[in-house]
């Protein structure tokens, strides 16, 4: 018989090393995938692909599955991972520069969470605190045109929470605008 051997095709094939997840790569390179990470984030039990996934993923250049994955964007900065992990390594910052890499616009992502970023850091930048209410109007101004009925599922919580006071209408005191600073940071970002 001459039948030609067939190799197996891998269940995940590799791609083009992504240049921007170099920095995460080098981060995460000594992980040994014992899953505390995983086991101490808080977060986890809501993510579609736990930490240890994620840091497979990053060490296997995965670009498009790490993008399309919401985990970074979950992450609550708690640090539980990066205090736990036996190997010491920087796992919360790693993720920091997952988000950073998904806010660029990079590679796509979830565009709920690359609004809220962007109209989080607009309202800090302009106003030196975050005013809720603006916040808000800011990302659902953003977001209607794809999901119009978005600002109706939270009109309930909102009403709610100006009830209880929680936030409020009226324009807060002026805080120090953070212009000047958020100025340095991008001339530092543009020197490295």
């Amino acid at each position: 018989m001459n039948r030609k051997q067939q190799t197996p095709q891998a269940w995940i094939r590799p791609e083009q090393p992504d240049t921007a997840l170099e920095r995460v790569r080098e981060k995460v390179r000594t992980c040994i995938q014992c899953g505390t990470c995983t086991g101490s984030c808080p977060n986890a039990f809501a993510m579609d692909a736990t930490p240890r996934k994620l840091w497979r993923l990053v060490l296997m250049g995965q670009s498009r599955e790490i993008f399309e994955s919401r985990t970074f964007a979950l992450c609550s900065d708690c640090y539980c991972c990066t205090l736990r992990c036996p190997r010491g390594l920087a796992l919360t910052d790693a993720m920091a520069d997952l988000k950073q890499i998904a806010a660029a616009g990079k590679h796509g992502g979830d565009a709920a969470c690359t609004a809220f970023y962007s109209a989080f850091l607009q309202s800090a930048r302009r106003y030196g605190r975050v005013q809720e209410t603006r916040l808000m109007a800011r990302y659902l101004a953003v977001m209607t045109p794809r999901r119009p009925l978005m600002p109706f599922r939270f009109s309930g919580l909102g009403m709610q929470m100006i009830k209880k006071g929680k936030i409020s209408l009226r324009r807060p005191p002026a805080g120090r605008s953070l212009k000047g600073i958020f100025a340095r940071i991008e001339s530092m970002k543009d020197g490295q």
